[in-house]
């Protein structure tokens, strides 16, 4: 399964370390919509390269033009990186290729939660259920869940349990130019900038 994440990148950084595409950041974790670092450090991740860049740009909408100095985050450029997670076998409880699956409308019975209750901005609620997964199913390596931006794209939290599962594939740090980027500026009702 290939999955997309938009990080800000450390070249120099070895694959699992700060700033490394596979770096779990735990220890930075807490806000998150399905945070719990006191239980696992999770990735965000998507099924297509647009959702991961629209996700990272997304509190730019309103501000009117996306210029390159807003691909950038402490000091690193926002990259994205295409992973490959080893595939797994279907279940009955809804673990399909070792994630849950919560576009799934049996999953959300079997796992008594509601649509509201996975779009929701309340942490408090996202942050429980994620949890309560997590200690529910040991099998799974992660959640799969629609975009609150657009129900059509998909994304994926992973568990750090994933990470013996994940491969690091490709690299590259974002820019105007790049088709995920237009298109997501596009989503997002942003106009690039011109270049100078």
């Amino acid at each position: 399964m290939i999955l997309w994440r938009l990080l800000p990148w450390d070249a120099r950084a070895a694959p699992t370390e700060p700033g490394g595409v596979l770096w779990f950041p735990r220890e930075l974790q807490g806000t998150g919509r399905h945070d719990n670092p006191d239980r696992y450090g999770c990735l965000y991740v998507t099924e297509a390269p647009i959702s991961a860049v629209a996700e990272s740009l997304a509190p730019f909408r309103g501000t009117g033009t996306l210029s390159a100095a807003m691909m950038t985050r402490g000091g690193l450029p926002l990259a994205l990186a295409e992973l490959g997670l080893e595939a797994g076998s279907g279940d009955a409880s809804g673990v399909i290729d070792r994630l849950v699956d919560l576009d799934d409308p049996r999953v959300l019975v079997r796992t008594q939660l509601r649509p509201s209750e996975i779009a929701t901005g309340s942490r408090s609620v996202t942050q429980t259920y994620a949890g309560r997964l997590f200690e529910e199913h040991p099998q799974a390596l992660g959640l799969r869940w629609w975009s609150t931006l657009e129900s059509g794209l998909i994304n994926v939290t992973l568990f750090d349990r994933a990470a013996q599962h994940l491969t690091a594939i490709d690299v590259r740090p974002l820019h105007l130019d790049q088709c995920a980027v237009r298109d997501a500026a596009e989503m997002l009702g942003l106009a690039l900038a011109p270049h100078p």
